[in-house]
């Protein structure tokens, strides 16, 4: 069976470490991290998320 071409990533929020989002991302497509401004909800702004594995 071929390796799946889709994996799942948490993103981090870079200013207080948590964990807000689960996502996918095509690993072939994307072979960099992956980083968005996504709203945090502890921090209670808009921040950079990052890629980390699950």
């Amino acid at each position: 069976m071929a390796s799946e071409v889709r994996i799942k990533i948490l993103l981090e929020c870079t200013e207080c470490k948590r964990r807000n989002y689960a996502t996918e991302k095509n690993k072939r497509n994307t072979t960099t991290k992956l980083e968005l401004k996504k709203y945090c909800p502890w921090c209670d702004k808009h921040t950079v998320h990052k890629e980390v594995k699950v």
